[in-house]
């Protein structure tokens, strides 16, 4: 009966250990479901910043005058655009002025936003562009440096967008105050066209003093050069005198006599 007892109970460990295995029924693969995809639309164009709401446009683009200053990199045998967005009959200036590099001149043109040239290409120092009521859009201001095939340009970049009829939105606010400011909003006016006209002054005058000290700079580097040069060949031919002048007096071995 202990006999039985322990058979059974050796029985169930060895059934613990090794379970049977498990029985898998293959299934067959759910049908793959084929989703037609539509075809590609084609969004329409974005949206021109002229047509954008004045609230959602950037600050700097709804200010009444705009003026930037840059300096420039052209490389050799290249050309660079920069585009600036102006209000419609804004006036736009333009100028450029090479600072530094090869002869000293590049190409500099103008195109409005409809792809015209309004400032053909002209192979000089400086040039300007003013636009009194420019449309509205994009000007492209490009600078080409294709000519010089080695030498890059450093170029003084320089552009105002200035709305005057933004005075005249202040003039219909001091109407509609019943106040008469007409004396005091054109002599605003005027102190605005002076100043503007001061400041594309004092463009050209610091252009003219970066062209100045770059052409300084550039001449006292050649005479550093050219000087350490020359000195370095006066001491060489300095010591090849020496040398063959000393030579002219050795005396040689054994002879006891010297060359002269």
């Amino acid at each position: 009966m202990s006999q039985q007892r322990l058979n059974c109970v050796r029985l169930n460990w060895f059934q613990q250990q090794h379970p049977p295995p498990q029985q898998f029924q293959q299934q067959q693969p759910p049908p793959q479901q084929f989703h037609q995809q539509p075809p590609p639309q084609h969004h329409p164009p974005q949206v021109a910043l002229q047509d954008i709401p004045e609230h959602d446009r950037p600050w700097y683009e709804t200010l009444p005058a705009v003026a930037m200053d840059y300096k420039v990199h052209i490389e050799a045998g290249k050309e660079d655009c920069y585009f600036q967005y102006v209000q419609q009959g804004s006036t736009l200036y333009v100028s450029f002025h090479v600072i530094r590099g090869g002869d000293g001149m590049a190409g500099f043109a103008v195109r409005n936003p409809r792809g015209e040239i309004v400032h053909p290409y002209q192979w000089q120092a400086s040039s300007d562009y003013t636009d009194g009521a420019a449309m509205g859009g994009f000007y492209a201001v490009c600078i080409d440096n294709q000519f010089s095939r080695f030498a890059s340009k450093l170029v003084n970049l320089y552009i105002t967008v200035i709305r005057y009829e933004e005075w005249e939105k202040f003039t219909k606010e001091i109407e509609d105050l019943n106040v008469n400011m007409n004396n005091f909003t054109s002599t605003i006016s005027t102190v605005e066209r002076n100043l503007n006209a001061m400041f594309q002054y004092q463009a050209h005058s610091r252009n003219n003093e970066a062209r100045d000290y770059a052409l300084i700079l550039d001449n006292n580097a050649y005479i550093w050069k050219w000087s350490v040069l020359q000195i370095l060949v006066i001491v060489f031919t300095t010591s090849v005198q020496v040398y063959f002048v000393r030579k002219l007096f050795d005396i040689k071995t054994g002879s006891g006599k010297s060359r002269i």
